[in-house]
């Protein structure tokens, strides 16, 4: 029991170690912080309307459509990175794999585009 316990003291002590540290930093912004917000930081910023009172009112779709095709390219360039480092570990193969890979996205890109799915009105 005792190995175990030395095993797993690190652990601990870290998990103590930033749980106070957290706790620290929490209390010091609320005492330290200005705690007065004025019309304009409470109002609306990122959503563009007002906030509504019921909750099943209905929302605009294109919102989940934005963040839905901004995913799919964000995962592009995700995937685009690591292909550039082991490029020379993988080859002409890995080479026109993301040449294809690329292709079916820029299709993909071309044809939202297309439709009207990138407008906003």
């Amino acid at each position: 029991m005792d190995e175990l316990l030395i095993e797993y003291l690190p652990i601990l002590l870290f998990l103590l170690i930033a749980t106070g540290l957290t706790l620290v930093m929490v209390a010091a912004s609320l005492l330290l912080g200005k705690q007065n917000p004025d019309s304009e930081k409470l109002s609306p910023y990122e959503c563009g309307f007002e906030a509504f009172d019921d909750a099943r009112r209905q929302f605009d779709v294109r919102f989940y459509l934005v963040a839905i095709l901004f995913i799919i390219f964000d995962l592009e360039v995700a995937f685009l990175f690591p292909w550039a480092v082991s490029l020379g570990n993988i080859g002409l193969f890995g080479f026109w794999s993301m040449i294809i890979f690329l292709g079916v996205l820029t299709v993909g890109f071309i044809y939202e585009w297309k439709k009207g799915a990138l407008e906003w009105e």
